[in-house]
């Protein structure tokens, strides 16, 4: 679990597909902290660490989350948020985060807004039913809060302290972005079809 407070910006240094596809990213981590086989959320999926160095990781990545998230996009040099997991007694600052990407949203608008920056995203069809104003959404595996919701469209706000210590003050309109649903929104819609 993940609570999507970014706490490293890191970087792809090697892509290789060799059966599934392996990436090395690199990061400002203690990796000695950092066991092989712990979950480093990357751009908001949860990837498990297989090999590590000084000041890197291994990741390996199956077919199945290349589809479902915005992986396929990466290249060499491409920057991603990063979260390391949430240990008990951790500080939970933005919402429960399972690092289980459900579709890939488009910037669709960016528009100043004093010193903040309102970005509207369009969601899949599928999942727009489980976004709702005031409600939380995991980007490219940030915690953020929605402000609008107008049929698949849905807006959010992005301060300048988050476009410092994330990739957001790098995207731009037309970016692929992985969307992660809010859990309880996720739970909530399955018990209304069950009593429907």
């Amino acid at each position: 679990m993940f609570t999507g407070i970014i706490t490293d910006i890191g970087e792809v240094l090697e892509l290789e597909q060799a059966g599934d596809l392996r990436a090395r990213i690199g990061c400002a981590y203690d990796m000695e902290g950092v066991d092989i086989g712990a979950s480093i959320a990357c751009n908001g999926v949860c990837l498990t660490v297989i090999s590590k160095g000084a000041d890197w990781f291994d990741v390996q990545i199956s077919a199945e989350s290349v589809a479902k998230t915005n992986i396929g996009d990466w290249a060499v040099g491409a920057r991603l948020n990063l979260e390391r997991a949430l240990k008990v007694g951790d500080e939970l600052g933005g919402h429960i985060v399972s690092g289980h990407v459900d579709g890939v949203a488009e910037i669709v608008a960016m528009t100043d807004e004093g010193d903040s920056t309102r970005f509207t995203f369009r969601a899949p069809e599928t999942l727009a039913r489980f976004i709702a104003p005031k409600g939380s959404v995991a980007l490219n595996g940030t915690s953020l809060t929605v402000n609008e919701v107008s049929g698949c469209d849905f807006g959010v706000n992005i301060i300048p302290h988050t476009k410092a210590v994330t990739i957001w003050g790098r995207a731009q309109v037309g970016d692929r972005i992985n969307l992660e649903i809010d859990t309880l929104a996720r739970y909530v819609a399955r018990l209304q079809e069950w009593n429907a």
